[in-house]
């Protein structure tokens, strides 16, 4: 009885170590750790509010790439990404990016405008024309408070 007590504990151990090795496996892989994959490009915007590193960059709602990186452009002091595109996926070289949300309340993410170039982007260089993310605060004090002193001269 002892004999086959030990056989169980070691295929319930082999099993057990099996299934971990597998999770493991599985969660770097779908995680991409340590793989850089794709090419780098930059793109820089005057606000970047909502923008994290690991945001998506798509184009026309397929995701093509992640936010690797933001920094500080000490030359213009503009905000900076650098992004990761997917290497099956080349962009003309005048293509154009903006901060987009997924909604009202959505996340946000970087969408790109393919452009009509022959030329494609290389790794390493920049999309040239951006647009930065609206600032729904701004654009609402602008509306509530507009319309105010809109109100203020039509009564005078």
């Amino acid at each position: 009885m002892g004999k086959t007590n030990n056989y169980f504990e070691i295929i319930v151990g082999t099993f057990v170590l099996f299934c971990a090795a597998f999770f493991f496996f599985t969660s770097f892989k779908s995680a991409k750790v340590g793989t850089s994959g794709g090419y780098h490009l930059v793109a820089k915007f005057d606000n970047v509010d909502g923008i994290a590193n690991g945001s998506d960059v798509k184009i026309s709602g397929v995701k093509i790439g992640t936010v690797e990186n933001q920094f500080l452009d000490e030359t213009d002091f503009r905000a900076a990404l650098k992004l990761n595109i997917d290497s099956s996926i080349k962009l003309p070289s005048d293509s154009s990016a903006k901060i987009a949300s997924e909604g009202l309340l959505g996340s946000k993410y970087l969408a790109i405008n393919p452009g009509g170039d022959e030329e494609m982007l290389m790794d390493g260089e920049e999309i040239a024309f951006t647009q930065s993310s609206v600032n729904l605060e701004e654009l609402l004090g602008k509306f509530i408070f507009g319309s105010e002193n809109k109100n203020k001269n039509e009564k005078k």
